[in-house]
């Protein structure tokens, strides 16, 4: 039977993404033969036979994959092999059929899912992340930029430009000294607010402080009460305490301020700064009476005054060998004291009047408590304790203070070296009293008159005659004029000498 193929169809074959083709597959073919056979139309689940649909691999986007050349081929080969009208065909008939046709967004939304990432619509616009910063960035200490209020202490100049003419006069030392020369050149007949009205709107509370001690060093104390009588029509710079107790102190020094009758109601109603500046007004000023009987006024009313006053009053008692009994009450109220408070200058004056009344257990003991402060000693301290230990014959405790100065570095001054020579010629050690001597004058200090003294003693003891004889033209040299004593003893040791010659 002759058979001609009249027409064939390739049946859609829906396959996953990915796969290929297996090379076992079959193709039916329906061929149709010259006589006029005609057969009924399969059904279209034969001709369709149902599969399990395979979702498509999200792995792999279709649309950004790049085409593969060989596989292309293959499709264009098997196109060309189709009819387009079959393909139309097909197509609708898949349509009709109900197959499954991923659009393109539809695959991406899936595929999105997977990767963790919602795709923006066309319209919208992306948001742009900022890049990370680099390691260096991280690792680097950030360089925050000064705020402006703390520019005063980053820059001095800066702050001086920026701040008002008002932050800029009201603490300003030099301003305040010219104001005290303004006011002292004014003529005797105008009055101080004359002057002062221009500047008090830049003024602030305790401006006029510096002003008005100023005019009490030069000796004007009438203006520095003019001043403080200006200062309380002010209500920008009064009341305040600061102002009142430097005029009281001004007028106190100069022997211009009238005591009260009844002292001990002012003490009880005045404040400690108040009592502080009369007393230490009255010191100044030598009134030391009026300054006891306020201190004592107020012990009795149990006014705790700052320890400096008491220190000062001590140094301006101890002046006075008669004051003995004040000094020493005064010594043992300060040393009960818990809140003892004392700078180094009042401590070191302290210990050199305790050296002046032979109290030298309280001069131990203020160094000690110096020290236990946490406080350096300086070399005026330890100078004074190498005396005190020195005018008391306790020679080793002494050189161990000097050990002790050699250790911090100590750097040695004239009555330093004067001291330590002292010392090492009452422990009759010339080498190191030699050695000290010489340390002295590479230093740049001129030796005192008792310094060659003591050493050409301690050379006339050991008999050495050449030294002596070298330490006298050195002080004659310097300007010294020797004792008789000592010339003498230094022409008794040449007599000898020749007679044993």
């Amino acid at each position: 039977m002759d058979c001609k193929l009249s027409n064939f169809f390739l049946n859609p074959i829906m396959l996953p993404i990915g796969k290929k083709f297996p090379k076992k597959s079959r193709a039916t073919l329906t061929a149709h033969s010259s006589t006029r056979v005609h057969y009924k139309k399969l059904t279209k689940n034969l001709r369709y036979p149902q599969r399990q649909k395979l979702p498509p691999d999200f792995g792999v986007n279709l649309f950004l994959k790049k085409p593969n050349p060989q596989t292309d081929q293959c499709q264009s080969d098997s196109t060309c092999n189709n009819d387009d009208k079959e393909e139309e065909d097909s197509e609708e008939e898949d349509q009709k059929d109900g197959g499954i046709v991923w659009e393109p967004d539809e695959i991406e939304a899936i595929s999105s899912l997977f990767k963790g990432r919602i795709p923006q619509k066309p319209g919208k616009l992306k948001r742009e992340r900022p890049l990370p910063l680099p390691l260096p960035y991280k690792i680097r200490p950030l360089g925050l930029p000064t705020p402006k209020r703390h520019v005063k202490t980053a820059s001095p100049m800066v702050a001086s430009s920026r701040a008002s003419i008002s932050n800029q006069v009201y603490k300003n030392p030099r301003f305040l000294i010219n104001l005290a020369r303004e006011i002292r050149n004014l003529s005797p007949d105008r009055d101080v607010s004359v002057l002062l009205n221009k500047w008090g709107r830049f003024l602030r509370k305790g401006s006029l402080v510096m002003t008005i001690r100023e005019l009490g060093h030069m000796g004007i104390p009438e203006r520095a009460l003019q001043t403080f009588c200006w200062a309380q029509k002010q209500p920008l710079l009064f009341p305040d305490d600061r102002i009142l107790a430097s005029t009281v102190e001004v007028l106190a020094s100069n022997h211009e301020l009238k005591v009260p009758y009844d002292l001990k109601g002012f003490i009880n109603l005045s404040c400690r700064a108040v009592i502080e500046a009369m007393v230490r007004g009255f010191i100044r000023g030598g009134s030391l009476d009026l300054a006891w009987k306020l201190l004592s006024i107020a012990r009795n009313c149990k006014r705790m005054l700052d320890p400096s006053i008491y220190a000062k009053m001590i140094l301006e008692l101890g002046k006075n060998p008669d004051n003995h009994t004040l000094v020493v009450g005064l010594l043992k109220e300060l040393g009960e004291r818990e809140d003892l408070n004392l700078r180094q200058q009042d401590c070191t004056a302290l210990m050199k009047v305790c050296l002046r009344f032979r109290k030298f257990e309280i001069a131990e003991s203020l160094f000690s408590w110096f020290k236990q402060s946490g406080h350096d000693p300086s070399v005026v301290m330890y100078t004074t304790l190498v005396r005190s230990r020195y005018s008391e014959m306790k020679y080793r405790e002494a050189l161990s203070v000097v050990w002790e100065m050699e250790a911090s570095n100590c750097l040695f001054d004239l009555p330093a070296y004067r001291v330590v020579i002292k010392l090492f010629v009452a422990l009759d050690d010339l080498s190191r009293a030699v050695r000290y001597f010489s340390r002295l004058k590479e230093a740049g200090f001129s030796p005192t008159y008792d310094i060659y003294r003591d050493l050409m003693i301690m050379y006339m003891v050991s008999g050495r005659l050449s030294k002596c004889r070298d330490v006298c033209e050195e002080a004659e040299m310097a300007g010294f004029k020797w004792e008789k004593r000592i010339t003498s003893q230094l022409l008794q040791l040449e007599r000898e000498r020749r007679l044993v010659a």
